[in-house]
């Protein structure tokens, strides 16, 4: 096995599908099952959560705080610790705009500078779903009536933590969130290196999700 020189760059490819059946199909994601051909030629199934996509904001005040909520995850059996986020309900949608919203809807809070903190797909070995992590800054409370919550969300904590203490929380183990987990790395590792203007814009292009400008 010798040394990879080249730049490290995840790259588009697809292998030979041969049949597909939906296993489930629900109101925002499903179940898929691939026949894929091998490059030996042998043919195996592949199971997998077919996802519209989703974005999460890591949002940052002047005094170096996150906004965070604690919300209940059935699956889990839990209460996590998570930053605001949201699925792209819409086909094509911006997903800029739908970041704005949930800041909005899940904070209340509206940002004057956004950009691309982090694309990673959560799961690739058994869903499609692909997320975009937004930095906002120069946070302001939204004025007026806060978007109605319900289900899991009527339950919903907010608080403003010190970046610090989050990435403490992730790496020894106590905060297990992936879009915080992500997000507050990558804002650290940001902070500590080039620096925030060496950012992505907040509409760079997403190949995983396609957007219309």
């Amino acid at each position: 096995m010798g040394e990879y020189t080249g730049p490290l760059r995840d790259t588009a490819e697809e292998w030979p599908v041969t049949g597909t059946t939906t296993q489930f199909a629900g109101r925002k994601t499903g179940v898929r099952t691939d026949e894929v051909t091998m490059p030996d030629g042998s043919v195996v199934s592949r199971d997998y959560q077919t996802h519209p996509g989703s974005v999460a904001v890591v949002a940052l005040d002047e005094q170096g705080r996150v906004v965070v909520l604690r919300q209940y995850r059935h699956p889990v059996r839990h209460k996590l610790w998570e930053v605001p986020a949201g699925l792209l309900d819409v086909v094509g949608e911006h997903p800029l705009g739908a970041a704005q919203r949930e800041l909005y809807e899940e904070a209340h809070v509206e940002a004057g500078d956004w950009r691309v903190l982090a694309d990673v797909y959560t799961s690739p070995g058994g869903t499609d779903e692909a997320l975009r992590i937004f930095l906002a800054r120069e946070l302001s409370d939204v004025e007026g009536e806060r978007f109605e919550v319900s289900e899991e969300e009527a339950d919903m904590e907010l608080a403003r933590v010190p970046l610090e203490e989050l990435v403490r929380g992730v790496l020894a183990g106590d905060l297990h969130n992936t879009c915080l987990a992500v997000g507050v790395l990558a804002l650290q590792a940001v902070l500590n290196g080039d620096g925030v203007e060496a950012l992505r814009p907040a509409d760079a292009p997403w190949p995983a999700r396609p957007f219309t400008p």
